[in-house]
């Protein structure tokens, strides 16, 4: 068992990187830079392949074994971060952007082999618990060592050094994938085995969508995990850039929203995988989910108050580490909810199946991310406007 947490983990914790560099690390970055909150909201559109990955998880899911997809992924991986560290931001804005789109495309794909191995490994609930744990607390670790460890001290080490930094890491990861004996476990070479007597489902890959929507539960999943971040997702983007243009500087913003913040949404992921021995999700999330709004309601008053001050620094910090927390224990709770849907599925479908639900997870978290910094400049034109008048 504690092979397979190791294995999850540290493929979750690379996979969260490209996450933390992009929604944490750029938007500071390019604020910085003086780009507008319009630019930087759209700046989402970089995780599309997420969006898409459900297309080429079937092929995922029936070529190849899952030793040879992730070296490929995570090697890809390096050669990119290679390639940003050549690239000056400055100069080559377009040149960074293509880079950062490969990563997510490279990431997107791991994700689909990752999660493929996830639900054939852990069996029982309490390895299936454990698992999302590790699933969880290695992509949000991965995102604070990238979005917070590496803003902190980009002023410092330059762009080119950071990720020179993050290539010798993927080519660790890669070397690891490749000796690594959790692969050779029998159920997961049956698996690629029994692929062979499912061609007609590539055929006909409409075949494949009536399976994925006919696995009971899937409908109201997929409701759920398009919806279930939407506002909290919103906070999570605009109110550090908030506190960017009123109360912290760049470095400050890292420390307390790139590695305490998340710190305590690590502590709330695992707290997640902690209850669900002892209390069923349905409960959980009904408590959980009151928490959040007063949570957000309390984050929201906090943005009439313009003038910085020691007290608004400490309240603004209280607020985004009790977000944080929360998020992170409803986000166990829900991989936890789409790994038991997917489980009821037939194993020839369960990769993509999954994939097909985090994908949907993605778009929900993008949708009112990306329109989020639009919205706040069209009300801030409205508010000068106004006041002209």
């Amino acid at each position: 068992m504690n092979d397979k947490l190791v294995f999850l983990g540290l493929l979750y914790f690379v996979q969260g990187i490209p996450y933390g560099l992009q929604s944490l690390l750029l938007p500071v970055y390019l604020r910085g830079a003086g780009h507008s909150l319009t630019h930087i909201g759209l700046t989402k559109i970089l995780y599309f392949p997420w969006v898409l990955k459900v297309l080429w998880a079937p092929l995922v899911d029936r070529v190849g074994t899952k030793r040879r997809w992730l070296v490929a992924t995570v090697s890809g991986l390096a050669l990119t971060c290679l390639s940003s560290a050549a690239l000056a931001p400055e100069a080559h804005i377009w040149g960074v952007v293509g880079t950062l789109l490969a990563m997510n495309a490279l990431a997107s794909i791991q994700d689909i082999t990752v999660d493929g191995a996830a639900v054939g490994l852990l069996k029982g609930r309490s390895e299936l618990g454990l698992g999302n744990v590790a699933q969880v607390v290695g992509y949000k670790a991965g995102s604070v060592f990238a979005g917070g460890g590496l803003l902190a001290v980009i002023d410092v080490a330059g762009w080119g050094p950071m990720f020179m930094l993050l290539a010798f890491v993927y080519f660790g990861v890669a070397l690891f994938v490749l000796g690594a004996p959790v692969l050779d476990n029998e159920l997961l070479r049956g698996q690629a085995e029994g692929r062979k007597g499912v061609q007609s489902d590539a055929v006909h890959p409409w075949r494949v969508w009536r399976k994925l929507l006919s696995v009971p539960g899937t409908p109201w999943t997929m409701i759920y995990v398009l919806t279930y971040k939407l506002g909290e997702q919103g906070a999570v983007t605009m109110f550090p850039l908030f506190l960017l243009d009123h109360h912290m500087t760049a470095r400050e913003l890292g420390f307390w929203n790139g590695m305490i913040a998340m710190c305590f949404s690590i502590c709330g992921s695992s707290l997640g995988g902690l209850l669900l021995s002892q209390f069923s999700i349905g409960s959980l999330m009904r408590r959980v989910f009151v928490m959040r709004t007063v949570s957000m309601v309390f984050q929201s008053s906090l943005l009439t108050v313009l003038e910085p001050s020691p007290l608004m620094k400490g309240m603004a910090v209280l607020s985004l580490s009790i977000q944080h927390f929360l998020g992170g224990l409803i986000t166990t709770l829900t991989f936890t909810t789409m790994m038991h849907c997917t489980q009821r599925a037939e194993e020839s479908v369960q990769a993509t199946h999954y994939s097909f639900l985090s994908t949907l997870e993605v778009l929900g978290k993008l949708m009112f991310g990306a329109l989020a910094g639009g919205l706040v400049d069209w009300e801030s034109r409205l508010i000068v406007m106004n006041s002209v008048l």
